[in-house]
C-alpha cells in the first residue's frame, strides 16, 4: 500500500469476517458481527463455554478449562492455499474471526487482542485434524507441515479466551498488546 506522499505504509490489522455456528459443524456461518462473552466465548457458538466443548477434548476430560473459546485465522493463509489449488473462504475452516494484516502465528502466548469492544487473550495454536481433509482432500498437509529438521508447523490459526466481552464486527481494527517478557512461543492447545 502506498500513501499520498508516495511512501509505503502497512495497513493496520483488521477483522476480515466473523463467524459462528450453534452446532458442531465444520464450517461456520459468516455474520456482520458476533458477541463475545467474557470467560465463555462467542455467544451462540457450539464451542462457547467455561470447560472444553471440542468433542475430542470432551471425550478425554469434560471438565478441562476451555482455552479454545475463540478461534482466529488469517486471510493470508487462504491466499496461500489458493496458490496450491485450494479454495477456502472465511469461516470454511471453522474459525470465529478471520483477520487480515496480522501475523497470528508469530504472537506469543498471552498476547491480548483488542477487537471492537472485546479483548481476546491468545492461548495457543489450533491443532488441525483430519476433518480438514473431509472438507477438501489434501488440505491437511497444507496446514500441518513438517520442516526438514522434523519440526511440526501448524498453520491453522490460533485459539484464545475472552478476557473482556463485547461486540466484534467485520472491519474492526485489531490492537495488539504483547505480554511481559519472557515471551513464550505458541504451542497447540
Amino acid at each position: 500500500m502506498t500513501d499520498t506522499a508516495g511512501t509505503d505504509t502497512v495497513a493496520p490489522p483488521t477483522v476480515r469476517a466473523v463467524h459462528r455456528s450453534p452446532s458442531h459443524s465444520f464450517s461456520k456461518q459468516t455474520l456482520e458481527q458476533v458477541t463475545l462473552v467474557e470467560g465463555i466465548g462467542v455467544e451462540g457458538d457450539a464451542h462457547a463455554g467455561v470447560s472444553v466443548k471440542h468433542r475430542s477434548r470432551v471425550a478425554k476430560n469434560p471438565s478441562t478449562p476451555n482455552l479454545r473459546q475463540v478461534h482466529l485465522m488469517h486471510q493470508e493463509l487462504f491466499d496461500q492455499l489458493a496458490l496450491v489449488g485450494h479454495e477456502v473462504r472465511p469461516g470454511d475452516l471453522g474459525e470465529n474471526i478471520t483477520t487480515q494484516g496480522l501475523d497470528l502465528l508469530g504472537l506469543p502466548v498471552g498476547t491480548r487482542l483488542t477487537i471492537g469492544e472485546a479483548v481476546i487473550t491468545v492461548t495457543g495454536l489450533r491443532n488441525p485434524c483430519n476433518q480438514i481433509n473431509d472438507f477438501q482432500p489434501g488440505l491437511l498437509k497444507q496446514v500441518l507441515t513438517t520442516t526438514d529438521d522434523g519440526e511440526v508447523v501448524r498453520l491453522a490459526g490460533v485459539m484464545g479466551i475472552v478476557s473482556r466481552g463485547g461486540i466484534v464486527a467485520t472491519g474492526d481494527p485489531i490492537e495488539v498488546t504483547l505480554p511481559p517478557e519472557p515471551l513464550l512461543p505458541l504451542t497447540p492447545v
